[in-house]
This record gives structure tokens, C-alpha cells and sequence, in this order.
């Protein structure tokens, strides 16, 4: 499976790192960080092939290469209320419009909270159209008791929209 990473915002980094700690390794992972993103994390993993954001022409910029799935984490709202308008200035958006344009899985797990009308009203024109709007919510039936157990559920929870296996978290039972 070939997975594109979007990092965009600084907020939430720490969950990104984990999605990719976690990832399984036959899984290829071509990563995309923002400027904001990157002074607060660095990425020392696996199967990673790694693009500047600012590179607009990166090979996985066109809708002939192909990926299985697109994941931004976390999803600033800028980047956001840019891929809702098909803005495409940076590789981030770019991917995530090319995504939308093939109609490929694309998960954006928005980082900020509450949630503006506008941001609201962005991600449910997303919705409507097939992107997964996946915000790091925990789950309570999980039976999560530290901090690493809710970052597994909710990196469980987008492996599995993105159909990734995976057992990170207890799933719900009778």
C-alpha cells in the first residue's frame, strides 16, 4: 500500500508521529510537512520517502501516481478551508485536491477545537463529496486509561477508514 502524509499546523504533531510509529512496514509512506509542522517534530522511521511542502511539482502531485490513501494529521483549518475551495498552493493541498479529483480515500483529521461555522460548514461540503472528516476524538468503550491507549484508539480508528489493519485498540464486543 503507498500512504501520503500530510503534517500541516504544529498542534498535534505528536499524533502524526504516532500514526507513523505505529504504521505497518510494508506500508510505503511518502510524508509532507509544513514549515509550521516542522520546527516541532522530526521523523526517524521506516519506509519513508520524504518532499518539501513548497514543492508543488513532487512526483505525488500528479493524479498518475498512484496512492491508496491520503491522510492530513493534523489538519489545520487553513489547510482545510483550502482544500474545501480547491486551493492547491502548496503539495499538501495539492495531493488532497488530486486525491479528491481521483476519488481516492482522503482522511483530514481537523486539530482545533470548538469548531467555527465556517470550519463546520467546510468540512461538511468535504463530507458530502467522500473525504473522511476524522477529528482525534476519543472513544470511551475502549476502555483507554492512559494517554497511549487514547492515541492508539484514535490512530486505530483512522487505520481503519483508511483500511489499514491493525489492533491498537479494544474494538467494541457484546
Amino acid at each position: 500500500m503507498k500512504l501520503v502524509l500530510g503534517i500541516s499546523g504544529a498542534s498535534g504533531v505528536g499524533l502524526a508521529s504516532k500514526f507513523i510509529e505505529y504504521l505497518p512496514s510494508h506500508i510505503e509512506l511518502h510524508l509532507i510537512i509544513s514549515q509550521s509542522a516542522k520546527t516541532v517534530c522530526h521523523f526517524e522511521n521506516k519506509n519513508i520517502i520524504s518532499y518539501e511542502n513548497s514543492n508543488i511539482a513532487g512526483a505525488i502531485a500528479s493524479g498518475s501516481f498512484k496512492v491508496d490513501a491520503t491522510a492530513i494529521i493534523p489538519c489545520s483549518m487553513n489547510t482545510l478551508a483550502k482544500i474545501a475551495c480547491g486551493i492547491s498552493d502548496n503539495l499538501i493541498t495539492r495531493v488532497a485536491t488530486v486525491s479528491i479529483k481521483e476519488q481516492r480515500k482522503l482522511l483530514l483529521a481537523p486539530r482545533e477545537m470548538p469548531f467555527s461555522s465556517i470550519a463546520l460548514e467546510n468540512m461538511i461540503k468535504l463530507s458530502k463529496i467522500g473525504v473522511i472528516i476524522s477529528p482525534p476524538v476519543m472513544g470511551y468503550y475502549s476502555d483507554a486509561n492512559t494517554l497511549e491507549d487514547m492515541e492508539k484508539f484514535i490512530i486505530g480508528k483512522w487505520y481503519d477508514s483508511l483500511g489499514i489493519e491493525n489492533d491498537l485498540y479494544k474494538r467494541w464486543s457484546e
